[in-house]
């Protein structure tokens, strides 16, 4: 018997790929790339990510997203709920590419942590004040960056030491 994992909302998971987690500034081009939007990624897989937006994007729309460390990447939005967004690559990234960009964030700082515990909050918060449609993506937004910080928080224990104290 195969197991497959669901979504908060019973369907089940299309993910072709797991994500994880960074936090890294990036931009977003759209319209022809006329127009540059600074973004955030929040994760990442070999076939997309998650960003973090202020600016309305419609799904569906191509753009280009560049990240420090990584080419180029041609997408697809395939979502955006209040301010994040999901994109989808059109190539997926090779593995190789993918963990070389994942090491270089290895050893998150504890900036980075509180940042996914905010977003984590900020995500909940707004599942309960959204609608039908949204709850579900923020749920689990919510949901991911509150493991992923708790996954964070013991990597950075594990790293600085019993008994070493570490920058706040």
């Amino acid at each position: 018997m195969t197991d497959t994992a669901t979504r908060p909302d019973g369907q089940p998971e299309r993910r072709r790929a797991n994500r994880a987690a960074l936090r890294l500034n990036a931009t977003l081009r759209t319209g022809g790339g006329k127009s540059r939007i600074k973004v955030r990624l929040i994760d990442i897989s070999t076939h997309g990510c998650r960003i973090e937006c202020t600016a309305t994007v419609e799904a569906d729309t191509w753009a280009w997203l560049t990240v420090t460390g990584l080419e180029t990447q041609y997408c697809r939005v395939a979502w955006q709920c209040q301010e994040f967004i999901g994109l989808e690559f059109a190539a997926p990234l090779s593995e190789p590419v993918l963990d070389r960009l994942l090491q270089s964030q290895q050893n998150m700082p504890e900036t980075t942590i509180k940042e996914l515990r905010e977003i984590s909050a900020r995500t909940h918060w707004l599942a309960t004040k959204g609608g039908d449609e949204d709850v579900h993506i923020l749920a689990e937004l919510s949901r991911k960056c509150a493991v992923d910080a708790v996954v964070e928080g013991f990597r950075l224990g594990k790293t600085a030491g019993p008994g070493k104290s570490r920058a706040r």
